[in-house]
């Protein structure tokens, strides 16, 4: 299996074989906690006005560079999520998903890469295992970043655990947190300043292995779908 790291959107363009797109802060961890609440499906899609098209009866979830976006029932928020998850808010509800980094990165990687998967911390070992398994002959590491134009600790950091998984490279997770919480992509939620980004969220997404399932990318007539495929169906 080799092994490119990639970042950004540009990044996400450029990605072959199988892409892994990261986006810990906070689209793939949005993603399997809406699974784990019940959803029944979630649909990619980072054009604004098509999300409000296809809306029907389905939850509109996302934002515009961290912003929440006018017409939409709930912002890309983990800890909302868990809110509403409590309500049983999500179950068996289909889910349309629009955010900045992670959902228009998984998007344009359907372009050209075989496969997409789509990964955070939440399910980093999963993903590990899923692809050890299939044992691709190149893996796009793509590391979405801060609004897919600056780069963020939280996806590089997550890409290296990955990678450590696969290859046994080294990785120290405490270095990793350092790193994360004392970066202003984490400082931003811990200030408590803005409502959209809750104090709670980072410390969510940094949690490792919560969920034993993967996250796939498959194109349904027009649409692109995030699939729930639990490890053990592998």
């Amino acid at each position: 299996m080799k092994i490119q790291r990639l970042s950004l959107g540009e990044g996400a363009r450029d990605a072959r074989g199988t892409a892994v797109i990261i986006d810990v802060f906070r689209a793939f961890t949005c993603e399997p906690l809406l699974y784990h609440y019940g959803a029944a499906g979630i649909v990619l899609e980072g054009d604004i006005d098509r999300c409000l098209a296809l809306r029907g009866d389905s939850i509109l979830i996302g934002e515009k560079n961290e912003v929440p976006i006018e017409g939409f029932d709930l912002t890309n928020s983990p800890s909302m999520i868990i809110r509403y998850g409590r309500q049983s808010f999500f179950s068996g509800r289909n889910i349309i998903h629009r955010t900045t980094s992670g959902v228009t990165g998984a998007v344009a990687a359907m372009a050209h890469a075989e496969e997409v998967l789509l990964a955070s911390y939440v399910n980093a070992r999963a993903t590990a295992i899923y692809l050890q398994k299939k044992n691709p002959s190149l893996l796009s590491i793509v590391a979405m970043g801060i609004r897919s134009k600056e780069r963020a600790p939280e996806d590089e950091y997550c890409g290296n655990y990955i990678e450590s998984l696969l290859t046994g490279k080294a990785y120290d997770h405490i270095e990793a947190i350092n790193e994360i919480l004392t970066h202003e992509t984490a400082q931003k939620f811990l200030r408590g300043d803005k409502p959209y980004l809750p104090r709670e969220d980072p410390a969510i997404c940094i949690q490792r292995n919560i969920f034993d399932f993967i996250l796939r990318a498959e194109r349904a007539g027009n649409n692109i779908l995030s699939r729930r495929l639990p490890v053990a169906d592998i």
